[in-house]
């Protein structure tokens, strides 16, 4: 294992030095403290706090992801993470990040700095800073709906084909034939794998995939005004949004059209976020148990931190049949 001694051989300096650069000294340049905790982390150097049990300390990063509300996605997800967390005597620390943060330090440079066993990651995208320095790194992470080959990092979400497929089917069931999905933001790995399902379910239930009836919009209401009106012109009876807040925006954009949802066009959710039971009509939607989310990423970070490779943990959506579905017209 290695030891400060190893690191400050290395580097050629004292190990007073390297102490200082391990735990932020001021009186050292900030240059050679980023050259001790880069090489600390090329050598695999863990502090003596990261490889005692009872006294660790994990964080969650989010980026791109309101959580300081029940009305807001991240809320639950943050709740189940700290309700196991402190089950195992883990110290949470919930940290907002953006760009000029993941420039300014390296992803196991910070984790190292700051005493972090591990982390849980949310909001972020695949081009991302620190998504991309998680191919090679030996800090045990766990990512929201990302997925990447390293035994060190692991993935926690909801299974989108079969979520995907319970709104698919319902609507079948009621007789709806030509289906639109508005879909979230492209180069979204949780995107890309709900654009998949949809054709895949559409085509078990002998549907026709019309191209003009799926787009790309966010992960917020106001994406609906771009697409709604193409997909009324183009035939659509129903449309599958990918979050609950995209059908809020939906419903909104039928009633400036002069349409009643579900008589007109009938609307399906994702995610049964609060929401979901105050828009007129409710909401029906596919459920994600984000408590449990957070909870499982818990239990794989734990297990990542032990030496355990997990690779996936996908749990099951549920369908939740409300008011802004019906018969087709």
């Amino acid at each position: 294992m290695t030891t400060i001694k190893d690191i400050a051989e290395k580097l050629g300096i004292a190990v007073s030095t390297v102490s200082k650069g391990l735990n932020g000294a001021s009186d050292i340049s900030e240059k050679m403290r980023q050259l001790v905790l880069d090489t600390a982390v090329e050598m695999g150097y863990a502090s003596k706090k990261v490889q005692q049990p009872g006294t660790r300390k994990v964080c969650i990063l989010i980026e791109n992801m309101e959580y300081e509300n029940i009305d807001q996605f991240g809320y639950e997800i943050v709740v189940g993470f700290k309700l196991i967390a402190a089950r195992h005597h883990c110290d949470v620390s919930v940290i907002p990040t953006n760009l000029n943060m993941q420039t300014h330090e390296k992803y196991d440079s910070y984790m190292l700095k700051n005493g972090y066993s591990g982390s849980f990651l949310l909001g972020f995208a695949l081009h991302d800073d620190y998504i991309t320095q998680l191919d090679k790194t030996s800090v045990p992470t766990v990512l929201l709906d990302n997925y990447i080959p390293n035994k060190h990092v692991g993935y926690v979400g909801t299974d989108s084909y079969n979520g995907i497929d319970l709104a698919v089917k319902h609507l079948c069931e009621y007789g709806h034939k030509n289906i639109a999905l508005l879909n979230g933001t492209k180069n979204s790995m949780v995107t890309n794998e709900r654009y998949h399902a949809f054709i895949q379910s559409m085509e078990h239930y002998a549907l026709k995939v019309n191209s003009h009836l799926i787009a790309n919009g966010y992960y917020v209401p106001d994406c609906a005004k771009d697409h709604v009106g193409s997909f009324i012109e183009n035939g659509a009876t129903a449309i599958v949004c990918a979050s609950d807040l995209i059908a809020s925006g939906v419903i909104a954009e039928l009633g400036r059209l002069g349409k009643c949802v579900p008589q007109d066009m009938s609307v399906v959710g994702f995610d049964d976020l609060p929401i979901a039971q105050h828009l007129t009509p409710t909401l029906t939607t596919i459920r994600q148990d984000r408590v449990s989310i957070g909870k499982s990423a818990f239990m794989m970070l734990y297990e990542l931190i032990g030496g355990v490779s997990i690779s996936k943990l996908l749990l099951k959506p549920e369908l939740i049949v409300r008011n802004s579905t019906g018969i087709c017209p």
